[in-house]
């Protein structure tokens, strides 16, 4: 068994995560090579696996079931694995970088300058606004749009960008074969014919909460600047902006009205230091300097 196909098993199994994942791909590139793989055991994955789910994991590494998920998604979808040359540099130095990503459409994008838009779910016509006037800008200097296909900011961002002529990319909280929110099943469509959509869940997998915190992780990994349009305070985008700097990536926010309740997120973003922006050049510029 090839590395590809051992990390897909890896990923698909019960009980490891995430956050196993990750570690044993870290381990695996200081200790082995990839004509390994085929003699490693499940209980030499145990060290990367919480000691409540060991038993879960171990079940399920031998199962027939796992081997025909393995199967199914080995015909079924396109994969990306993190031993990839096309495997973006950029997510490999990012925070948790997941070992397997399933995606819809043209991997090319990736190699673009990314900006990450994020913001708030129930974004009102000011947000839309900011986008309208930001975006063809962004567009004209052939930078890649990428959000999370949720309801409010990211559909509006990847919409505005479509409109536009320009490339955008979708990273979902869901497996490539649903859609959520159900209102943007034909957008979600669309861009898996004509753009790009990843996501680290198998087919069938529905929405979780936890998942969108996941999902979260990648477009903060992907992006080389990250910017916030309207968020809450506490809001989902502010951890997404978190995420970013952790991964020495540029957060920017769009500043709004101190009693508008979805620009407080922004206006304390920029409080702490992150970059104004006032128009369309002041996005263009960070992927200038």
């Amino acid at each position: 068994m090839q590395i590809k196909e051992f990390l897909l098993k890896l990923h698909l199994c019960k009980g490891i995560g995430c956050h196993g994942e990750a570690k044993f791909w870290q381990w695996w590139q200081t200790h082995h090579s990839q004509e390994q793989a085929c003699s490693l055991t499940p209980d030499q994955i145990l060290n990367f696996v919480s000691s409540q789910n060991q038993k879960r994991f171990l079940a399920d590494f031998s199962s027939e079931n796992l081997q025909n998920k393995v199967t199914r998604h080995l015909t079924q979808t396109k994969i990306l694995a993190i031993c990839d040359p096309e495997y973006p540099q950029q997510l490999t130095e990012a925070f948790m970088a997941p070992i397997i990503l399933f995606y819809e459409g043209e991997l090319a994008l990736l190699r673009l300058p990314l900006l990450g838009m994020v913001g708030a779910r129930l974004a009102n016509q000011y947000g839309e606004k900011c986008l309208a006037t930001l975006i063809p800008t962004v567009v004209a200097q052939n930078i890649a749009v990428i959000s999370g296909l949720a309801a409010g900011i990211d559909a509006m961002a990847h919409k505005e960008t479509l409109r536009r002529g320009g490339y955008t990319i979708g990273v979902i909280g869901t497996g490539l074969n649903r859609y959520y929110p159900k209102q943007n099943e034909a957008l979600q469509k669309y861009m898996a014919s004509h753009q790009l959509i990843l996501s680290e869940y198998p087919l069938d997998a529905g929405p979780k909460r936890h998942h969108f915190v996941e999902r979260n992780r990648i477009i903060a990994g992907l992006c080389e600047t990250l910017c916030v349009v309207q968020a809450k305070q506490h809001s989902g985008s502010l951890i997404t902006a978190n995420l970013a700097l952790q991964n020495n990536r540029n957060v920017i926010a769009i500043p709004g009205r101190i009693d508008d309740v979805l620009s407080i997120g922004c206006n304390e973003l920029i409080a702490a230091g992150a970059k104004p922006v006032l128009n369309s050049q002041h996005i263009v510029e960070e992927f200038l300097i």
